[in-house]
């Protein structure tokens, strides 16, 4: 069995004609460029894409497999040199009663895909968009799906948008068939602790992904497999835990970094870090213009105390992407990335004494102290990321 690196969810802003595909993307983000930085920079070797339902990127992706530049595979997924696209879709689902939550589905070639668009097209008003609502309910959207041999994962579950347990409902049950899940994205402002406090989580196996929206964020959160090949069929097994594949370790953002973490007050600007019950005012002001935070949701929702890690939890790691170290520009990190290859290779394998020849002491020490979890961290929240200071122990 081999390891693989994954990140399972990534946006498209638009097309290489132009035509806009996620408004909120970077414009340079093109099916092409995520597949070369992810193979070429990050050292990535199994994306997903989740704006493959859109026509205009199907079309580019036909024209790359005409031209032999990429191709797809017999068990699912379009290779492009070092790496292997997922075709993905994020979907809006509004049920009565309840908030809108995004789900992300996958499909194992394009034929599947451009057949999942013709049903997507008859139920949503442009389907050219990334993100967009679904007007069937999510059971429904489920079911067609799996019926075309794809899977589905809630997205960023519970991040306080448009996901299942931050604006959707409480439980997942109330949503989605909870044995038609092949697992669950956690985001950006949790880790595998804090959902271990809900216990409608626990046979599900945890993704940790960037949702980039700019190139620089790939791999920014993501996972490491352990498959036989990258492709669909074994990121399914992998998913599943089948046959010995599986997630061997999560990193991702400590949550403190992450935009939502904690309640955040709209009035006063306060982060209510100190917080440990579900405030409905603010703490400092008494204004009710407060973002609910994720893990303050998490606390609301808690079915027990302490967090429960079954076994097969592998182990998350605390890992803070190379664009937060202080000091690192833009001219450091090409001279990194000339010397090791990839942001993988920078993260897990140079040491100390080869970082510290290209960049010097101070930033080796950072970028080590990054990967063993001890940089000191500035929390984030109201849609602001933490920040890591320059202090640390």
């Amino acid at each position: 069995m081999n390891s693989y690196y994954v990140d399972l969810h990534i946006h498209i802003g638009r097309t290489e004609k132009g035509n806009a595909v996620k408004i909120s993307a970077a414009n340079d983000l093109t099916f092409f460029h995520i597949a070369h930085e992810a193979s070429e920079r990050k050292g990535i070797q199994m994306i997903g894409i989740i704006d493959c339902h859109s026509p205009t990127v199907q079309e580019e992706i036909e024209i790359y497999l005409d031209r032999g530049e990429m191709a797809e595979l017999q068990g699912g997924g379009i290779q492009y040199k070092d790496t292997v696209i997922m075709l993905g879709s994020e979907i809006e689902v509004r049920d009565p009663g309840m908030g809108p939550a995004h789900l992300l589905a996958y499909m194992p070639n394009l034929q599947v895909m451009q057949d999942f668009t013709s049903f997507m097209k008859r139920h949503m008003k442009n389907v050219e968009l990334s993100s967009q609502r679904i007007y069937v309910d999510a059971r429904t959207l489920q079911e067609e799906v799996i019926g075309r041999g794809g899977i589905l994962i809630p997205a960023h579950i519970f991040t306080p948008h448009k996901s299942v347990y931050g604006s959707s409902s409480t439980r997942m049950e109330h949503l989605l068939d909870l044995n038609r899940i092949a697992a669950v994205e956690l985001g950006l402002s949790a880790d595998s602790e804090m959902a271990g406090l809900i216990s409608e989580l626990d046979r599900y196996t945890f993704v940790t992904n960037s949702d980039a929206h700019s190139l620089g964020k790939i791999g920014r959160e993501y996972n490491e497999m352990r498959m036989a090949e990258p492709n669909f069929e074994e990121l399914v097994k992998a998913l599943a835990r089948q046959e010995g594949r599986g997630v061997a370790a999560n990193y991702g953002l400590n949550p403190r970094l992450g935009k939502y973490h904690r309640t955040y007050c709209g009035q006063c600007e306060s982060i209510l870090d100190e917080s440990v019950t579900a405030v409905e005012r603010c703490l400092y002001c008494g204004s009710g213009k407060i973002v609910r935070g994720v893990m303050d949701r998490i606390l609301s929702l808690a079915d027990r105390e302490e967090p429960s890690i079954p076994d097969y939890r592998p182990p998350y790691n605390y890992q803070v992407p190379l664009e937060f170290i202080p000091g690192l520009g833009k001219k450091k990190m090409n001279l990194l990335l000339s010397e090791f290859g990839t942001e993988m290779n920078v993260l897990h394998r140079a040491s100390f004494q080869e970082l510290s020849v290209v960049v010097g002491e101070e930033l080796a020490g950072y970028i080590v102290m990054a990967r063993e979890g001890r940089l000191q961290l500035e929390v984030g929240g109201g849609g602001r990321y933490g920040k890591v200071g320059k202090n640390h122990s």
